[in-house]
C-alpha cells in the first residue's frame, strides 16, 4: 500500500470539497481548483477528511495512489494558503517592474521582456530585483516562474541572471591569463 496515498487529507475551515464523476472541485478564499482522478482511485469525503483509495491492486491503480493524493492535498493547500516561487535579479542594469498585471523585465538585451501571468497568478516585484510568482495552482505557479528564469538564467563565470531565491550557482573560474 502507498504510504503518502494511504494518509488522509483534512479538509480546512473555509475549504469546500465535491467530488462528482472523477473530478474534485475544491474552492477557498483563493479561487477553485478541479483535479481530474482516473478511474482506478476512488475518492470519498469522511468527517472532513478527503479519504484516496484505489479500486485494486493493479501496477496503474497503485502508481497512481500517492500521486492522486498528493494532487488533491497540493489543491487544498492552494486554495487556502496558496504558493509563492521567488526569484532574485543579478547583474549590474538588471531589473524589474510591473506595467499594470505584466512584468516588465530589463536584462541586458536590446529590448525589454514583458510577461504576461496567466488566469490565476500574480506577480509582485519588490525593490527592483526580487519577484514573488503566487497563486492557488503549485504546477502553474512553478510554470511561470521556470518561464522567468529561462529569459535569462545565471551564468557560471559572473553569476549575473534570474535565480530562484536560495538557489546555489557553482561558479566556475575565468581565463587564467599570461604568465
Amino acid at each position: 500500500m502507498s504510504r503518502i496515498g494511504k494518509l488522509p487529507i483534512e479538509i480546512p475551515q473555509g475549504v469546500e470539497v465535491k467530488i462528482e464523476d472523477h473530478q474534485v472541485t475544491v474552492t477557498g478564499p483563493n479561487g477553485t481548483e478541479v483535479v481530474a482522478v482516473r478511474p482506478e482511485i476512488n475518492v470519498k469525503v469522511e468527517d472532513n477528511h478527503i479519504v484516496v483509495t484505489r479500486v485494486d491492486d493493479s501496477r496503474q491503480a497503485r502508481s497512481l495512489h500517492g500521486l492522486s493524493r498528493t494532487l488533491i492535498a497540493n489543491a487544498v493547500h492552494g486554495v487556502k494558503h496558496a504558493f509563492e516561487k521567488k526569484l532574485e535579479i543579478q547583474g549590474v542594469g538588471y531589473r524589474a517592474n510591473m506595467e499594470g498585471k505584466n512584468l516588465n523585465l530589463s536584462l541586458g538585451y536590446s529590448h525589454p521582456v514583458i510577461v504576461e501571468p496567466p488566469a490565476g497568478i500574480t506577480i509582485s516585484v519588490e525593490a527592483n530585483t526580487k519577484i514573488t510568482v503566487k497563486g492557488s495552482n503549485k504546477q502553474t505557479v512553478g510554470d511561470v516562474a521556470a518561464f522567468i528564469r529561462s529569459k535569462r538564467p545565471p551564468e557560471v563565470y559572473k553569476g549575473k541572471g534570474v535565480r530562484y531565491e536560495g538557489e546555489y550557482i557553482r561558479r566556475k573560474a575565468g581565463k587564467a591569463g599570461k604568465k
